[in-house]
This record gives structure tokens, C-alpha cells and sequence, in this order.
């Protein structure tokens, strides 16, 4: 399951030259889709295609209704120091890895308050108890499949400091979804923030996420029924 982040009346982070968040994690994810159909070994799903708004917990269980495997959610970065920038790889924890993990996490987990208030106080609720029942197995195939991701993109990309954090995020709660969140850079960033512009450079990152789904399920084998 490929899950563009934001979408619809959620931009998501804004660069200072207009570039919204959320058309460039739908970019992204469609590369992903098209490359990884083109391998012709998996069901890919995307929990959303066009521009429109979903809110956490749909997403969640959208990847649950179709059994999937992976998760990958994409998003971009922003911060006030424009010199920031790099590439970095989340996996689900209950408590962060540090602060600014938290700080993230709370950024991506907020974009529930676009979404009715009713949903906002049901996703809360399904994501404590999904957080709860979440099972040690899940959480190792999510570390497994961190690692292959950040040494997939590392060969590519620059990488932060600390490129595999891990934090609370509600998008990756699922308790039998193995799952990341990337960050693929900062729209903050002038030079990071034309590369994610850029089909070639949204190639280059596919190719890095695919080749780790790849080394993935060789292995962690699923039956082909079960591949998202």
C-alpha cells in the first residue's frame, strides 16, 4: 500500500515558491506504483490517486480491508532553518526516539484536523488501541524494512544525521501492517525542493523504495494473495 501523505484541503508543508506537500508525495507515489507494477511480483494499492483528502484512519484501514503487507507513506519536510535537509526513514514506536521525532510525528498525526470531529475523537481511540495490540512480529518486519529503505536511499540521496527515527505515528498503527513513513526532503530547502520537482529525481527515489520492497520480501515471504 503506497500512501501519498496530505491531500485535498490538507497541503501539508508549503514551500516558500508555492510548492505544496502534497502534490509532491502524489507525484512520488505514483512513480512508486508504476514501478513496482512494472515488476510484475506485487498488488499495489494506493490510498489515494488523485487529490483528495483522507483522513488518518481511513488510511489505515483501507490498507487493512485489502490485507497488505507493506506500507509506505511519503511525505516532505519543512523547517525554519533553510539549510536543513536530507532524507529520512520512520518506522511506528510508542514513544520517540527524540524530540524531534515527537515534533514530527505530531505534525503528520495532525492532519486529522481537517477531518470531521467525530473522526478526529474515533482515531484517536482506534489508534491507543492499535498502538496497544500492536505485535512484536509487525514491529521487527517494520525495522527490517526501515533498514532496507535507509540503505536503499542512502546510496542515492543525502541522508540526515539520524535517518531511522521512529515515533508515534498514527498512519503506520496498523498492529499487522509492516510500515515506514519517508520523508523525502525539505521543501525549505532550495536545492531538495527542486529535486522532489523533478520526474527524474522522483525515478531515482522509486527505484531506492523498490528495491527495498524487493530485498524485503525475500525476506519476509508472503503469499501472493497477501502482497499490498
Amino acid at each position: 500500500m503506497i500512501d501519498p501523505g496530505h491531500g485535498g484541503k490538507d497541503p501539508g508543508c508549503i514551500s516558500p515558491y508555492g510548492t505544496q506537500e502534497k502534490h509532491v508525495a502524489l507525484a512520488a507515489g505514483l512513480e512508486l506504483r508504476r514501478q513496482l507494477r512494472a515488476a510484475g511480483r506485487y498488488r499495489v494499492a494506493m490510498t489515494r490517486d488523485t487529490d483528495i483528502f483522507i483522513p488518518l484512519d481511513g488510511r489505515v484501514e483501507h490498507a487493512r480491508r485489502l490485507g497488505a503487507a507493506l506500507f509506505v507513506s511519503l511525505h516532505a519536510n519543512a523547517s525554519p532553518d533553510p539549510a536543513a535537509h536530507g532524507t529520512c526513514v520512520y518506522r511506528f514506536a510508542w514513544r520517540a526516539s527524540d524530540a524531534r521525532a515527537a515534533s514530527i510525528a505530531h505534525w503528520e498525526n495532525s492532519a486529522e484536523r481537517y477531518a470531521n470531529p467525530v473522526l478526529r475523537g474515533v482515531s484517536r481511540q482506534v489508534m491507543h488501541i492499535l498502538a496497544l495490540l500492536m505485535r512484536r512480529e509487525t514491529q521487527i518486519h517494520s525495522s527490517r524494512f526501515q533498514r532496507d529503505v535507509v540503505q536503499g536511499l542512502a546510496r542515492q540521496v543525502t541522508m540526515q544525521p539520524h535517518p531511522a527515527p521512529y515515533a508515534r505515528f498514527a498512519v503506520l498503527s496498523a498492529p499487522d501492517i509492516a510500515g515506514v513513513l519517508i520523508e523525502m526532503g525539505f521543501l525549505t530547502n532550495r536545492r531538495e525542493e527542486t529535486l522532489l520537482r523533478s520526474p527524474a529525481q522522483r525515478q531515482v527515489l522509486a527505484r531506492a523504495v523498490r528495491q527495498a520492497v524487493d530485498a524485503y520480501f525475500a525476506a519476509v515471504p508472503y503469499p501472493k494473495q497477501q502482497r499490498g
